[in-house]
């Protein structure tokens, strides 16, 4: 026998084409039949049957594995590591899992508080000191801490020393970071898009196409105002000819880089961050410092209520199922094709979008309704302070309050998944106990208020009252001091207070999953964590 009845692949308009299972199986019973001039009987019960198909089998798999080589060239296929060399073409590397990174205030001392140190939150997430740092003689410090499994942990109210040293005597959160899984197919593939555009100078995608080639970059956002009048795009309001660049994540000294390595001359800028970089020329004597701003923008908690139809299969761990699946769509990391689509700077989230990263759970997993909520469109906004369980309202901005509602502040004290679970007029029942609020005492001097004694935590965009204080009157930023604690605060109006007893209560924001979509503003990256992710049954 010369040749084999088993044909061959063949490449037409679509690349390569493999033949199907039951000609390559056809062919491979030729042969054999070739070889022992017979036809035999092929059941497979019997030894030849048997032999036929393993055989065909084997020639199946190679024509498989080389049809997925030959797509694995093509970036909008490209996975794993052959995404990866596609990547390096363009100098990109996949952004790596990172944990969640907590700032936290450490009292005690004077003791050094060395790398390694450990702290635990409710959860039983561990999380390490990644700064070694004084704990001065004045007694608190902030330290950063990072969580030693990466991926995104929500960010707990509080934690505890897990492994200390002597003199080390309390800790509590002042703000954190959520970390994030591998950066995913989907997302590594469209960052490489958006690097293109990178290899022009002077239009906003040149210059997003440097920033995507930042380090640790998680989304970013960019429009250029063309004309003599401000306009708002995506709730910014842009200055006339100015350029506006919103960038999550990287650090701001790297970004400012990015955007001067790209941006053309005489454009205004605009945003909430203001950087001074440097051009390294090696033609200029010394570097000529540039001023560059954007925006690094806030935190929006999402909001979602699902829905399935009640049915005999649904596993007891369905919430955690269908949390982990739209929190994996949302952020980009669906290993769906196509994926649903991420959840960014800039966007309207649809919910309807994540129904199939549910529905591929499998056959249980049918929604009946999915939809979405943030505070960009709160069912109420009140002023109040919180006490173990029971949140107590000083007064109504708008809206009402009601029973499934969930609770947020503008820095991120309210433990996410607080949701009011009884209650009416001004006092409800939260389903997390948590204290949101302080009690301290306040000398002011002009719009310059100097704090003692504090007891809670006093935050940006805090409503102050007490004695010689003014109504309506607000925390705008903090000059000195320990965060949210003693120390010299900036507030919206004058005060008079001299040694007052005075009081904070948060701004808070109550949430329903009552919509079909979120607009997401250009000063906003939107996230999601499990316990905004409420799942019920019909």
């Amino acid at each position: 026998m010369t040749g084999t009845l088993v044909p061959s692949f063949t490449f037409g308009p679509t690349g390569f084409v493999a033949p199907t299972g039951p000609a390559v199986l056809a062919g491979v019973q030729g042969d054999i039949n070739a070889a022992f001039g017979n036809t035999l009987n092929y059941q497979l019960t019997t030894p030849q049957g048997q032999l036929a198909s393993s055989e065909a089998a084997v020639i199946s798999n190679t024509y498989a594995t080389f049809q997925y080589y030959t797509q694995q060239v093509d970036p909008a296929y490209a996975s794993g590591r052959m995404q990866d060399a596609i990547a390096r073409i363009y100098f990109l590397e996949r952004d790596p899992a990172e944990p969640t990174v907590l700032q936290l205030n450490c009292t005690g001392g004077p003791v050094t508080i060395p790398v390694g140190a450990l702290v635990q939150d409710s959860s039983q997430n561990i999380y390490s000191c990644t700064t070694a740092t004084l704990i001065p003689a004045t007694g608190s410090v902030v330290v950063p801490f990072a969580c030693t499994v990466p991926g995104p942990v929500s960010v707990p109210e509080s934690v505890s020393i897990y492994r200390g040293v002597n003199g080390w005597d309390t800790v509590s959160v002042v703000s954190g970071v959520v970390g994030r899984d591998v950066e995913s197919r989907a997302s590594f593939e469209l960052r490489r898009q958006d690097s293109v555009a990178g290899n022009s100078f002077g239009p906003v995608p040149a210059i997003l196409g440097a920033v995507a080639k930042v380090a640790n970059v998680l989304d970013y956002f960019g429009y250029n105002n063309n004309t003599a009048s401000p306009v708002t795009v995506f709730g910014v309001t842009i200055p006339a000819y100015a350029i506006y660049i919103s960038v999550s994540g990287g650090l701001a000294a790297d970004i400012a880089s990015a955007i001067l390595s790209k941006k053309g001359a005489g454009a205004p800028m605009a945003g909430n961050t203001t950087i001074t970089t440097y051009d390294e020329n090696p033609l200029y004597a010394a570097p000529i410092p540039y001023t560059i701003k954007f925006t690094i923008p806030n935190p929006l908690q999402l909001v979602f209520g699902v829905v399935l139809v009640n049915n005999g299969l649904i596993p007891s761990d369905a919430q955690t199922q269908v949390q982990a699946a739209l929190i994996q769509a949302v952020t980009g990391q669906s290993n769906l094709n196509p994926a649903p689509p991420r959840a960014r700077i800039a966007s309207t989230v649809y919910a309807a979008n994540y129904i199939p990263a549910i529905a591929a759970l499998g056959s249980w997993a049918q929604v009946a309704s999915i939809q979405i909520g943030s505070t960009n469109s709160p069912g109420a906004v009140v002023v109040g302070s919180m006490s173990g369980n029971t949140l107590t309202v000083a007064s109504v901005t708008s809206g009402a309050l009601a029973i499934g509602q969930a609770l947020f502040d503008a820095d991120g004290r309210i433990i996410n998944g607080t949701v009011l679970v009884a209650g009416s007029g001004s006092s409800w029942t939260v389903n997390n106990p948590q204290s949101l609020g302080a009690t301290f005492t306040g000398t002011g001097s002009g719009t310059n208020l100097t704090v003692t004694s504090v007891t809670g935590l006093i935050g940006i965009g805090d409503v102050v009252s007490g004695t010689g204080v003014p109504g309506s009157t607000t925390i705008v930023s903090q000059t000195s001091g320990t965060p949210g604690g003693a120390g010299v605060y900036v507030t919206s109006n004058a005060t008079t207070s001299a040694g007052a007893s005075l009081t904070t209560n948060a701004v808070i924001s109550a949430v329903a999953a009552s919509g079909s979509s979120v607009a997401v503003r250009a000063d906003q990256v939107p996230q999601i964590t499990a316990p905004n992710i409420a799942v019920t049954t019909t």
